[in-house]
């Protein structure tokens, strides 16, 4: 294979941000570079071989490598793939699905791959199943998508999900949604590795994305001018040192309002997280006042009651976290914190509640024109209320719900799940980079609401989404560690907490 400027980069698991970009970026990144190439297929011809050479590098002793093409030009990068692999030793067969036409680009790749001896094979699932020891290619659609996939499309992604080869896709799974990471219909291709081109597309990193990308790399194809990102892909966060001349008083005072009648545990979770992410004080405030004022586990906490009665002057010092295990908090307890806290993280049941008093809403939106920071932390359901819609609507689209809902209350989203989106007003939205699912346990996201609180009273100066992607980062960077060894096992949430304070410096 012959040398090209074309540098392959690992991207899952780096912890390093990325910029992405959307289709619509993309294709303008794209036109430009074709724009400036000095021969038709230059680009394409830098795409197939950078695809070759991922597909050498996983699977070096494929028996079979099985390179399924499409109708554009993702079909293109496929038949140059094909070609080089083909002259690598692969036993390569080449699969076409639906088409029998191509841009020119892409019928040069094919012109190529049929003069080099390979030969263009109708789609048969028998003939073409996948198995253990073989590579495939999913060259069917990448971005191209607009419609859930149907037909031979339906058929080969079927054909791909069926098998047991490694599935290495160009530029994104087919049947991928690149924008949103959802699916365009019923079905996407599962990849183990996905080669992403030109440019990191969002919809890898959030919602179904993680599932179906596998490990994410890139090749720019040596192209360094890709316009502004749509999205940023997060990386670990530097670690704070902590002056020596320094007292509790300096890493502020957290408030955690919570914990009604039966669900005094939320609360305390997030108080113990707050206090390990590093707050000089831990109040916790506790709905159920009955309940018992101390936590044998954490004696550090301390417990007071009332916390919203306060004077303004006393609540406009305090980092406060409401909502964990809060059941219906009333406006007498959200009113003052929405009034008076200097930061805010507002998270569960204190969303449910804004969601359905307009004027708890308004009072939310107002917390900006007074130099306020919240930051809000809702799981999609949560997200829906807020904005009047379902759960399945936001997961289509989590980076437009996340920012809706930036601009909609003027504050910090922190909208979770699979690749947690960060959004704020008038800036870049963000995905998180970690997290699996050992994090689907109760309690884990009290954890973050608190985490969130502490690390924001002990770094107020922090902008409230460079402290939400924080910690996120942090959170799921937990979890990750603690699949290494326990996979696919849950995490508890009081577990949680100590696996957050080892991944690294307070």
């Amino acid at each position: 294979m012959h040398a090209n400027p074309s540098r392959l980069q690992v991207v899952t698991g780096t912890h390093q941000d990325w910029p992405l970009h959307d289709v619509a970026a993309s294709r303008a990144a794209e036109h430009a570079a074709l724009a400036r190439q000095t021969h038709a297929g230059e680009l394409m011809a830098r795409a197939g071989l950078a695809v070759a050479r991922l597909g050498l590098a996983l699977a070096p002793h494929a028996r079979r490598t099985l390179v399924f093409a499409g109708p554009g030009n993702n079909g293109g990068d496929g038949f140059v793939a094909a070609r080089h692999l083909n002259a690598a030793g692969h036993r390569v067969v080449l699969v076409r699905c639906a088409t029998s036409t191509w841009p020119a680009d892409a019928q040069q790749g094919l012109d190529q791959a049929l003069a080099a001896g390979l030969q263009l094979e109708t789609l048969n699932p028998e003939r073409h199943q996948p198995h253990k020891n073989d590579l495939v290619v999913d060259a069917l659609l990448g971005i191209g998508s607009t419609r859930a996939p149907e037909g031979d499309m339906a058929a080969a992604i079927n054909t791909i999900n069926a098998g047991d080869g490694h599935v290495l896709a160009v530029d994104l799974p087919s049947g991928l949604n690149a924008d949103t990471g959802a699916l365009w219909g019923a079905m996407a291709v599962r990849a183990a590795d996905t080669l992403s081109l030109l440019t990191l597309k969002p919809g890898a990193f959030t919602g179904a994305g993680r599932d179906h990308a596998g490990s994410v790399w890139l090749d720019r194809l040596g192209v360094n001018d890709l316009g502004a990102a749509s999205a940023c892909l997060g990386g670990a966060p530097n670690t704070a040192v902590r002056n020596h001349a320094t007292h509790k008083g300096s890493y502020g005072d957290v408030a955690v309002v919570g914990g009604a009648k039966g669900m005094t545990g939320a609360a305390v979770l997030a108080a113990r997280a707050a206090l390990a992410a590093g707050a000089g004080r831990v109040y916790c405030c506790l709905l159920d006042v009955e309940a018992p004022a101390r936590e044998a586990a954490q004696p550090e906490l301390m417990f007071r009651q009332h916390v919203w009665r306060q004077a303004p002057t006393q609540l406009g010092r305090q980092t406060v976290v409401c909502g964990c295990g809060a059941g219906q908090p009333s406006p007498e307890v959200l009113a003052p914190l929405l009034a008076h806290a200097a930061r805010l993280v507002l998270d569960a049941d204190a969303l449910n509640a804004v969601a359905a008093d307009a004027a708890l809403a308004a009072a939310l939106q107002n917390r900006s024109g007074r130099q306020a920071c919240t930051i809000i932390t809702p799981h999609p359901l949560e997200a829906a209320r807020l904005l009047g819609t379902d759960a399945a609507q936001v997961q289509r689209h989590r980076l437009k719900a996340a920012q809706q809902l930036a601009d909609l209350f003027r504050c910090t989203v922190v909208l979770k799940g699979s690749g947690t989106v960060v959004a704020s007003a008038a800036q870049t939205p963000h995905i998180n980079s970690t997290g699996n699912a050992a994090l689907a346990t109760a309690g884990t996201g009290d954890v973050l609401a608190g985490w969130l609180g502490g690390l924001w009273s002990a770094q107020p100066n922090l902008p409230a989404q460079t402290a939400a992607a924080q910690a996120c980062w942090r959170h799921g960077q937990a979890a990750d560690r603690f699949a290494l060894s326990h996979p696919n096992a849950p995490l508890r949430a009081s577990q949680l907490i100590e696996t957050m304070l080892a991944t690294g410096d307070v």
